[in-house]
């Protein structure tokens, strides 16, 4: 299979010298992952950062090797990595995605709620300004994952907000994400713990 397609650059792990194992959300396609030759490389550092937008070119040569993929930076959210919340939640979304969602299990819907939300921590000036954006992505992955726990109503209040995102903590440890990487649930405990400074 080849396939060129908008992506989400969820994860990366080294591989080798210089390549690294690319974790990335397709809306068509779901999560893929994919060799990236040269992806620790310095023209590639920019470029192989979480939360990023990439064209992903992917090509498989056959079905026992793992496809090998060509990013081109279409969007870069690597300013906000530098910046101790933002780079929190992304890693937390991103990290979740990565983790939770099956390898070619399109969700479109997913797709377009992760990219709003990333945007919508871009432009936030504090958490106030996506907070219910991440309770409504964290529900909405329960749900499609058949997880369809009641969602909280983070309302427009931010303590409320942080109350919802507390509820959601039992549903996805102990159900999305049991048995499979629970250490990415260290992530969510970095950003909550990031998130109650700011009450």
């Amino acid at each position: 299979m080849n396939l060129r397609s908008p992506a989400i650059l969820l994860s990366t792990r080294a591989h080798g010298e210089t390549g690294v194992i690319a974790r990335l959300l397709t809306a068509e396609h779901g999560l893929v992952a994919a060799y990236v030759a040269g992806g620790r490389g310095r023209q590639l550092r920019a470029v192989m950062v979480p939360g990023n937008r990439v064209a992903l070119d992917l090509a498989v040569r056959s079905a026992n090797q793992l496809p090998f993929a060509r990013l081109e930076l279409e969007h870069s959210r690597a300013a906000l990595m530098t910046e101790p919340l933002p780079a929190a939640a992304i890693q937390w979304a991103c990290g979740l995605t990565a983790a939770a969602l099956p390898e070619r299990y399109a969700a479109p819907a997913l797709y377009e709620a992760l990219d709003a939300l990333l945007a919508a921590i871009a432009v936030a000036p504090s958490a106030r300004g996506w907070a219910a954006g991440l309770v409504a992505y964290e529900t909405m992955l329960l749900a499609e994952m058949g997880y369809g726990a009641a969602r909280p109503d983070p309302g427009a209040d931010f303590a409320a907000q942080l109350a919802a995102l507390a509820a959601l903590e039992a549903p996805l440890a102990n159900s999305l994400l049991a048995g499979r990487r629970r250490d990415v649930m260290a992530a969510r405990k970095l950003l909550t713990e990031r998130l109650a400074r700011i009450t």
